[in-house]
């Protein structure tokens, strides 16, 4: 199997500041504190911690789902859902090699913000995880929107033309829909 391209430790930097960011973006738009991000768990991960049936090549991030069983004892070993969301730096770093405007801190608060959003919509079963392919393309227009609206009052370089290129993106999914 080929080695693919992984984040180097400034890239890493790079990342835990756009996390910083999505985190914060994604607390005020969904008023949600502290304490209350416990209850959506979660995790994020680059490509050197990802199982081999976590690599796409498809996205720039994917979410996977596990359940947590009742006999790891956490919480009086209730089961719950855990997400995972899994950074795919090969592709993440294509694009940035393939797209001279591209920059890494706005291309990665978008993608981390986007999929904070599919948790906390997963968490809060307002979607359904095993959602039918037409459901996960509505579910898909739905939160790039979200996430546009939520990163539109953020003032970051590069920011603005990584948003023009979603909402062209998600513009086009609308209208392939129809």
């Amino acid at each position: 199997m080929l080695k693919l391209q992984q984040f180097n430790d400034e890239q890493l930097r790079v990342l835990a500041h756009a996390v910083e960011i999505a985190e914060d973006v994604t607390s005020n738009y969904y008023k949600i504190s502290f304490n209350q991000w416990k209850r959506h768990r979660y995790d994020i991960k680059t490509l050197a911690h990802l199982k081999k049936d976590e690599i796409t090549y498809e996205a720039f991030a994917q979410i996977t789902r596990y359940i947590w069983n009742p006999s790891q004892k956490f919480r009086g070993g209730q089961q719950f859902d855990y997400y995972k969301i899994c950074l795919q730096d090969h592709v993440i770093l294509e694009a940035l090699a393939r797209e001279s405007e591209l920059k890494l801190l706005p291309l990665a608060a978008y993608i981390v913000t986007h999929e904070l959003v599919h948790v906390i919509r997963f968490s809060k079963f307002l979607q359904n995880f095993q959602a039918s392919p037409t459901e996960q393309m509505k579910e898909e227009v739905l939160v790039h929107a979200i996430t546009l609206e939520m990163l539109g009052k953020v003032k970051l370089p590069g920011l603005n033309y990584v948003l023009n290129s979603y909402y062209a993106s998600c513009q086009m999914e609308k209208f392939s829909e129809r």
